[in-house]
């Protein structure tokens, strides 16, 4: 008890510094560390000493008086679950068993560097696209905040009928030139509340759970968080946890629509079927996971050809997803151009009539 309180004022203080806690690069300091041979508690300590922000430091002190006191390092970590995940805690728990915790953290290093490889490179390839309807949009709105406007001025004056539509132009810019602070504050509280709705849980929920029943885009987002699975299962069994332990831990890193199977799979396999059979029967597979998971049980290296399952599916995503990008690209462009392109006819239109007329 006297522990857990001990623990609690670091947390606190490490949730009020709002300070983000890079697992990666201290997973990878302390391997390197432990690997030289220097002592876990002397390690941890090396690296609090080089902390420069006080929330993370006091969260690595935390875990130096658990573990000096005589606990063992996973649960020193478990104590600071907001720093450290239960998937970092169970990896370390399994090495603790078989000694090999630099090898252990060695290889959550290298999972979580791929994850992070393929999150880069799915965002990557969306970010062109998102610059490109941004900068869109701002042409646009100056197009009708500015110019619009001038050429609005210069009708009056010439006092000639105009086109329908064009018309219609011209009173949306004398719209946005009356009352541009409306129009720039309501446009920047869209921009606001559309973050603000991205970061809330229901919305997200919401959104995936549509994003999920198109047939196309939920297919690849069932192979993307299968992906997922088998490589933190390749990683689990490989740092040494049982497979139906493995199974429990990855259940909190899928989402909703695949959590019912996981739990079913796992009390397939309690029942004594083989991993192979046990997520196909539940939807967890795909027809090259399935032959695969099969070779590595008849060879003994099921984690190890989980991981070639995992890097096969995460290739297939990131080739489609340059493949949507390529083919999205050229129609946001012909979009963007098409709008700008008909603003900026509409507003010659009566310029070519008046033109017209004089000849």
């Amino acid at each position: 008890m006297h522990k857990v309180v001990r623990a609690a004022v670091p947390l606190a203080r490490w949730r009020s510094g709002r300070a983000s806690f890079s697992l990666l690069p201290f997973a990878q300091e302390l391997c390197a560390l432990l690997a030289a041979g220097i002592g876990l508690v002397e390690s941890l300590q090396t690296l609090a000493e080089k902390e420069e922000r006080p929330p993370v430091r006091h969260v690595i002190d935390a875990v130096i008086r658990t573990v000096s006191s005589g606990a063992p390092l996973s649960a020193a970590l478990a104590e600071q679950s907001a720093a450290f995940p239960a998937l970092f805690v169970a990896t370390v728990k399994a090495a603790e068993k078989t000694g090999d915790l630099p090898e252990a953290l060695a290889r959550f290093v290298a999972y979580r560097s791929q994850i992070d490889a393929v999150r880069k490179r799915v965002v990557g390839a969306l970010i062109y696209p998102v610059l490109l309807l941004a900068v869109g949009t701002l042409v646009t709105l100056f197009l009708l905040a500015y110019v619009v406007p001038r050429f609005a001025a210069v009708y009056e004056d010439a006092g000639r009928d105009l086109p329908f539509l064009s018309q219609w132009l011209l009173a949306w810019g004398r719209f946005f030139e009356a009352h541009w602070a409306v129009a720039l504050s309501g446009f920047v509280a869209v921009i606001v509340a559309s973050f603000y709705a991205a970061t809330r849980p229901a919305v997200g929920t919401s959104l995936a759970r549509a994003l999920w029943r198109m047939p196309s885009i939920g297919e690849r987002l069932r192979v993307y968080q299968l992906a997922r699975l088998y490589r933190t299962l390749g990683m689990l069994l490989q740092s040494g946890l049982p497979i139906v332990a493995a199974l429990r831990q990855c259940g909190d890193m899928l989402p909703p629509q695949l959590r019912p199977r996981l739990d079913a799979a796992v009390q397939s396999l309690a029942t004594g079927q083989p991993i192979s059979a046990a997520l196909d029967a539940h939807g967890l597979t795909t027809p090259v996971a399935l032959r695969m998971l099969r070779v590595g049980e008849r060879s003994g290296r099921i984690s190890e050809l989980m991981a070639r399952i995992a890097s096969f599916h995460e290739d297939e995503i990131a080739r489609a997803v340059e493949w949507f990008t390529r083919l999205f690209e050229p129609i946001l462009m012909l979009a963007i151009g098409a709008v700008i392109g008909l603003i900026v006819v509409l507003m010659y239109v009566p310029v070519f009539e008046l033109a017209g007329s004089l000849q």
